[in-house]
């Protein structure tokens, strides 16, 4: 059997985390499947898979093997396809991810006018909290909030978020409008569990940052419903500008505290391979890179 067919072998078991599985998904039996793994631990002289008695699990050589082999066998189907003359018609899924909130407020129009102009993609889509390991993953491309390490692979900068306290017209009226952050102590505040950010709020000031320890009288495991519970009235919540990009631009929520924002943050897609990727992670690429910049979420690239 070629070094090929076994790689497709055994990324075919870690996938599916079973030989059984996996000889289904190939159509071989199960014990070709146990004999090319065989061959390729012997041929490696190391162990890939740890047998028990409720399956088999990745060694650390076969994790790492895994993604090698994914890698691999993923730049191969694309040069065939490529070959083929099938490059230029994107096609098949595409994995994208994006932090909580922006699929709602953010991308879902923009998804939908994609799918219409290419309508043989199927889009999947994921929330990913800070920078996903597209490899590792299986992601395509994601949409990331913060600074990048340099091991993200290739970006394109759509602009900058930056974060906000914001309450109800209904609550500033009965609770006054903060203008300091000491003004804070005398006002009640949502929090959320979402991010590990929130028990502290950070203020910027002329020379140096201030933090502040709000009170809360709602704590909500998440942003959505932190959101909803301070456009209902019942306290300040400080959440990243996109988050509540709707709210803010239609008047349910109003910024407080704007003088004293934090320093925005920037915002880009990620993804793999440059131009090299595949049609349809090119397109998508394309396609929503300018119409992100130009969304009013995005402070400008």
């Amino acid at each position: 059997m070629s070094r090929y067919r076994q790689m497709q072998v055994f990324a075919a078991v870690a996938q599916t985390g079973s030989l059984a599985a996996a000889a289904r998904q190939l159509e071989q039996s199960p014990a070709a499947v146990m004999r090319s793994i065989a061959a390729l631990e012997a041929r490696l002289n190391n162990c890939l898979l740890i047998r028990g008695p409720r399956g088999v699990e990745l060694s650390p050589a076969g994790e790492q093997f895994a993604v090698s082999c994914r890698q691999i066998l993923e730049q191969t189907a694309v040069a065939e396809r490529s070959a083929a003359g099938l490059h230029a018609n994107p096609a098949g899924q595409l994995i994208l991810s994006l932090p909580q909130l922006m699929d709602q407020q953010v991308f879902m129009p923009i998804a939908l006018d994609y799918l219409a102009a290419f309508p043989d993609v199927q889009l999947t889509t994921r929330t990913s909290a800070g920078v996903p390991k597209l490899l590792e993953e299986n992601i395509d491309v994601a949409l990331v909030v913060g600074q990048l390490p340099n091991s993200s692979g290739f970006a394109m900068p759509l602009g900058t978020v930056r974060s906000v306290v914001c309450a109800s017209p209904a609550y500033l009226a009965t609770w006054g409008r903060p203008h300091t952050p000491d003004d804070l102590k005398r006002h009640r505040s949502v929090l959320t569990t979402a991010t590990d950010q929130q028990s502290e709020w950070r203020f910027r000031s002329e020379r140096s940052s201030r933090l502040v320890r709000p009170a809360p009288v709602l704590t909500c495991t998440t942003q959505r419903a932190a959101i909803q519970a301070a456009i209902l009235g019942l306290g300040l919540i400080r959440c990243m500008s996109y988050e509540a990009h709707h709210e803010l631009q239609s008047g349910l929520l109003e910024p407080v505290l704007s003088d004293f924002a934090s320093q925005p943050l920037p915002a880009q897609l990620i993804y793999r391979d440059g131009r090299r990727a595949e049609a349809r992670v090119r397109t998508f690429i394309d396609f929503a890179t300018p119409r992100l910049r130009a969304h009013p979420a995005f402070l400008g690239a």
